[in-house]
C-alpha cells in the first residue's frame, strides 16, 4: 500500500504545480513537453539494467510505450479543451470518473472480485468525485459540448486500462523505470512535432520559465507513473480496488490542497463529497 500512497501524494502535488503555472503565466503546452523530456531522463537514470536500443525495440512491452505516449499528449490536449470550454470542475469529474473503465475491465478480464460492498464503495466514489469537484457556477451543458468531456472520460480510462494490461501481461518488475521513461519519451517526441508545426507557422515563442516549469513538473510526473506501476505489482491488491482508491483520493487531496495553499472556497457539497470519499475508500479497501 506504500506505493499506492506515494502515487496519490505525488499525483496530487501535480495540481499545485499546474496552479503555479497559471500564477506565473507559463505556456502550459511548452512546459508539458519539457516535463516529458525530464520524466524520460528520470526513467533512464533510475533504470540499472543493461538493455541496448535494439533489445528494447524487441521487448514485448515496447509498442505499448508508443501507444501510451501518443495517448498522453492526446488526453492532455482534450483536458485543456474541456477545461476551457466546459470548466475545470467538468474536466476533473470527466477525468476521474473514468475509473469505471479499468474497474469493469479488471472484473471482466481478470475476474477480480466485485461484492456488494465494493460495488457500493465504487458508486460512492463516483458520487464523491462529482460533489468534491462541483462548483457553484457550474452550468448545464448543451449536448454539443459533451464531446470533449466524453473524449476525456474515454481517454483517461483507456490509459489506466492500458497501463494495467501491459503491467500484467508484458512488464517485468525490474522494467518499470525504462517502460515509464520510454512512454514519456514518445510523448515528448509527439510534443516536439507540435512545436515544429508552431515553428513553421511562426507562432512559437521560447521562454526560459517554461523550461523551469517543465523541470519542476517532470520529476514528480515520472514518479506518479512509477509508483502507480509499482502499486499494480503489489500482491493481493486488486486493480479495481487500486484505481478506485487512487482516483477518489487524488480528487479529495487536491481539493484540500486548494483550500490550504490557495485559499480556495469550498461549498457545503464539496465537504460532503470529501466525507463520502473517505467512506468509499474504507469500503473498497476492506471489501
Amino acid at each position: 500500500m506504500i506505493y499506492l500512497a506515494l502515487s496519490i501524494l505525488v499525483s496530487s502535488s501535480l495540481f499545485v504545480i499546474f496552479k503555479m503555472f497559471e500564477r506565473f503565466k507559463l505556456n502550459t503546452m511548452h512546459a508539458i513537453i519539457i516535463n516529458y523530456v525530464v520524466a524520460f531522463i528520470c526513467g533512464v537514470i533510475d533504470y540499472d539494467g543493461t538493455l541496448t536500443a535494439p533489445q528494447i525495440v524487441q521487448e514485448t512491452w515496447f509498442p505499448g510505450t508508443i501507444v501510451l505516449g501518443v495517448l498522453f499528449i492526446f488526453v492532455f490536449n482534450v483536458m485543456a479543451l474541456t477545461s476551457q470550454r466546459n470548466g475545470l470542475s467538468v474536466a476533473s469529474v470527466a477525468g476521474k470518473m473514468s475509473v469505471v473503465i479499468p474497474v469493469i475491465f479488471a472484473v471482466l478480464v481478470y475476474k477480480e472480485s466485485l461484492g456488494i460492498i465494493k460495488i457500493i464503495g465504487i458508486l460512492l466514489a463516483l458520487v464523491a468525485v462529482y460533489l468534491t469537484s462541483a462548483k457553484e457556477n457550474t452550468q448545464k451543458m448543451a449536448k454539443a459540448s459533451l464531446l470533449y468531456p466524453f473524449l476525456l472520460f474515454l481517454g483517461s480510462g483507456i490509459i489506466d486500462t492500458s497501463i494495467k494490461y501491459i503491467e500484467t501481461t508484458y512488464l517485468p518488475s525490474d522494467g518499470v523505470p525504462i517502460f515509464s521513461a520510454l512512454t514519456f519519451g514518445f510523448a515528448a517526441l509527439v510534443g516536439f512535432l507540435l512545436i515544429g508545426y508552431q515553428l513553421i507557422k511562426g507562432t512559437f515563442r521560447f521562454s526560459y520559465k517554461n523550461v523551469l516549469g517543465g523541470i519542476a513538473l517532470g520529476i514528480p510526473n515520472y514518479f506518479s507513473i512509477f509508483y502507480l506501476l509499482k502499486a499494480l505489482q503489489t500482491e493481493g491488491l486488486e486493480s479495481s480496488t487500486l484505481f478506485t482508491i487512487n482516483n477518489v483520493a487524488i480528487v479529495m487531496l487536491t481539493t484540500l490542497f486548494g483550500l490550504w495553499l490557495f485559499k480556495e472556497k469550498l461549498l457545503p457539497k464539496n465537504w460532503v463529497g470529501i466525507a463520502i470519499a473517505i467512506v468509499s475508500i474504507i469500503l473498497v479497501t476492506f471489501a
